[in-house]
């Protein structure tokens, strides 16, 4: 008995020396391999933190935990996982505000310059053409010879506003008496009379016609010579102006303004023409225009009429009031 226990006791101290044995070439190797395993997991995160600033952080964490749990179940390997917790270094990511500094730094740049573009492209105001000032006033006349007295007589300034072309700017110029000729022909018997103004560029004609004891212009013809040696000329022979009896002259001293045609328009000034019937080379008596007409006469007559009407009706509202009256008092 005493040797059977020894037997038994003897094996198990060798059965526990065995034991002991394995249990220590068995934790051995797995805690060098743990240990490489995390050696190669951290440098595996290292790696792709350093390529990769954006990589999910739960991606990084899944691998080392799924080593420690398959190679030492033990409760010694739990400490392993803290080579994991460096996975947090992975913040990097916090490069996105920079991207969002500089597209806004972009956006703030580019709206001063396109003000500025702007600013640049204000509009000129076109350059403006004084005003022509009125022209002088002309006397002229026309006499069959030299040792005769005038047959037509003309007083006026005169002023010709053109257009060469329907595009062209619009041109006035006056017509200097100081460096004008007159001459021209006197109408007698139904013939017509004309008056013909010369000056260094300007040439102007007037022809007057005597129908029914009224004279009467009815054609007019100017030529302007230019600078370069061009010409403008304009002609009209169906008009009907400054009419009035034979021996009589026509006056107008207001402005007015006559169109020959659509490029010529012909501005007067003080006018006083006689064509026929010429007198002791003075005019005879003026027949008005309607311009130079004194209507102020008028303004007194317009109100005396109004309240010679206006007294009328009171008094016919009056006696239609009194006749109603006496009616109703005979019918009660």
């Amino acid at each position: 008995m005493a040797f059977r226990g020894c037997v038994i006791l003897l094996f198990c101290l060798l059965s526990g020396i065995v034991y002991a044995d394995d249990v220590s070439t068995t934790q051995e190797p797995s805690t060098s391999e743990i240990t490489s395993v995390t050696q190669i997991a951290t440098s595996h995160t290292i790696l792709t933190t350093e390529a990769q600033p954006t990589l999910d952080l739960d991606a990084t964490t899944k691998a080392p935990t799924t080593t420690a749990t398959t190679k030492a179940p033990t409760t010694t390997a739990a400490p392993t996982t803290n080579a994991t917790t460096a996975a947090p270094t992975t913040n990097a990511t916090t490069e996105a505000p920079t991207t969002q500094h500089q597209n806004t730094t972009n956006s703030t740049t580019e709206a001063p310059t396109t003000a500025h573009s702007n600013a640049t492209t204000a509009p000129t105001a076109p350059p403006t053409t004084p005003p022509v000032p009125k022209p002088t006033v002309g006397n002229y006349s026309v006499a069959p010879d030299v040792n005769s007295t005038a047959c037509l007589l003309a007083k006026m300034g005169l002023q010709f506003s053109f257009t060469t072309s329907g595009n062209a700017s619009r041109q006035t110029i006056n017509l200097d008496p100081n460096v004008t000729k007159a001459k021209g022909v006197c109408g007698s018997g139904g013939n017509d009379s004309s008056l013909m103004l010369t000056s260094e560029k300007i040439t102007v004609q007037f022809v007057f016609t005597n129908v029914s004891s009224k004279f009467r212009l009815h054609a007019f013809m100017l030529s302007v010579e230019f600078e370069d040696g061009s010409f403008f000329k304009e002609s009209n022979t169906n008009l009907s102006l400054w009419e009035a009896s034979v021996g009589s002259s026509y006056m107008c001293r207001k402005e007015q303004s006559f169109n020959i045609s659509d490029k010529l328009t012909v501005n007067t000034f003080e006018l006083q023409v006689q064509p026929f019937g010429v007198q002791k080379n003075t005019f005879s008596t003026a027949e008005e225009c309607f311009l130079d007409s004194d209507l102020s006469f008028l303004v007194p007559i317009a109100v005396g009429v109004a309240l010679s009407f206006l007294i009328v009706l009171v008094l016919i509202s009056y006696l239609i009031g009194r006749r109603k009256s006496r009616t109703g008092y005979q019918s009660v």
